[in-house]
């Protein structure tokens, strides 16, 4: 039979070598497969990368704390006379200048992280002279929009990414 003929049948040796190269293959994967899944984030961490929250018993005027990533989020229902504050400031009284509206979704609620941008602290809500937050530990004042107005932060208090969902509902993160 002549060995150079195109339309051969394939032979026992082609299965063979094709076998093994499919197999080399499906080998080659199942072992890198565990090294590229291990650089996956952990099932905790993707559970911390965003909270819901149910806002629906919040009164005007109060405050809830909840937990993102190991740091407290302040969700602030602002009574009218808190919003009416934040709006009427004029930017050039801020030491980080930045409007009430770039800092809300809705007027009413304020979502920011509690974390002091000094040194880390957690200011206390309700104290202070803006009727925002106070830092305790080295006298920073925030108000009603978590903007610094007085003391040694450099910034305001860091909004987070967040979302309304309905009327009751917001996703943090």
């Amino acid at each position: 039979m002549d060995k150079n003929n195109n339309n051969s049948k394939p032979t026992r040796r082609d299965f063979i070598y094709t076998l093994t190269a499919s197999l080399g293959v499906l080998g080659a994967g199942a072992s890198v497969w565990p090294i590229v899944s291990q650089m996956n984030p952990d099932s905790s961490v993707k559970a911390m990368s965003t909270v819901e929250v149910d806002i629906s018993k919040v009164d005007k005027g109060k405050e809830i704390t909840v937990m993102w990533r190991g740091k407290p989020v302040f969700i602030k229902r602002r009574t009218e006379d808190e919003i009416t504050k934040a709006r009427n400031i004029s930017l050039g009284e801020l030491p980080h200048p930045e409007t009430d509206k770039k800092r809300v979704l809705k007027d009413e609620w304020l979502v920011v992280v509690g974390i002091c941008t000094h040194l880390g602290c957690v200011p206390i809500n309700g104290k202070g002279e803006y009727g925002g937050w106070f830092c305790p530990c080295h006298g920073s004042h925030y108000d009603t929009s978590g903007r610094i107005r007085k003391g040694p932060a450099p910034t305001n208090l860091e909004v987070p990414k967040y979302k309304f969902v309905g009327n009751d509902k917001i996703i943090i993160g």
